[in-house]
């Protein structure tokens, strides 16, 4: 869907009226709704108002077109959002609740309906909202290269191969149960430590190439996973 990298989902989200800033908005909607959301509870907002609050937010970035604005040059992307909802909050809260009031809300297609079920579950914590928003980001990141992943083997009819091996992705190699999964799946133990390797290769390529659409230059890739891996370690 997009040929460049480096930025390159946002640059295309901030162009006008194109199939490719649509597909581009939806792709960042998916990535960035939820850890919003979740920023907007731990600012003290109730459910129903950062429901409201984050569904607005979106509104405004698609109605205003914010994204055009982003400067890659001035840092990473989720920097920009984090800085934007900030504002947001502080100057538009009145407004949205004369639109609620009003009936004036937009509706923007992302799963609110789940996001209280997904924040009610996760453990307590100390974080602080800003903090709160880079892991649920990690989180959310994470699970979109995993899902990727998996369209990609069930594409190639091993859809039972990444069931049986997605929970190898991480952690320590020796520490894996090949053995048992060589039983289940039929298969000799050596052959799933290949699988498992290529597995891991794949997911690690499928992260950088997620990455570096949201930095500026090649160079801040490796900063940038290794930020991500310290702040779901916090």
């Amino acid at each position: 869907m997009f040929v460049t990298t480096h930025w390159s989902v946002v640059l295309t989200a901030g162009r006008k009226d194109t199939a490719a800033a649509q597909a581009a908005l939806e792709k960042l909607c998916r990535a960035y709704w939820y850890p919003l959301y979740a920023y907007v509870r731990r600012r003290g907002y109730s459910v129903e108002d950062a429901q409201d609050l984050t569904q607005e937010f979106f509104a405004r970035v698609l109605e205003r077109h914010w994204l055009a604005e982003a400067d890659q040059c001035k840092g990473r992307f989720r920097t920009f959002l984090l800085t934007a909802i900030e504002r947001f909050l502080a100057n538009e809260w009145d407004k949205v609740r004369a639109l609620k009031r009003g009936g004036g809300l937009k509706h923007i297609p992302i799963q609110l309906d789940s996001a209280e079920t997904r924040y009610g579950v996760e453990p307590a914590d100390t974080h602080t909202p800003e903090q709160a928003f880079e892991h649920r980001w990690a989180v959310t990141l994470l699970q979109e290269v995993v899902t990727q992943l998996g369209a990609e083997l069930r594409a190639r009819g091993q859809g039972e191969l990444f069931s049986a091996l997605k929970g190898c992705l991480l952690g320590d190699g020796s520490a894996q149960p090949y053995r048992p999964l060589a039983a289940k799946l039929g298969m000799e133990e050596g052959a799933v430590k290949v699988a498992v390797y290529r597995l891991r290769q794949r997911y690690r390529e499928l992260l950088r190439a997620e990455i570096a659409n949201t930095v500026a230059s090649p160079t801040e890739v490796e900063a940038e996973m290794h930020h991500l891996f310290n702040v779901l370690t916090r």
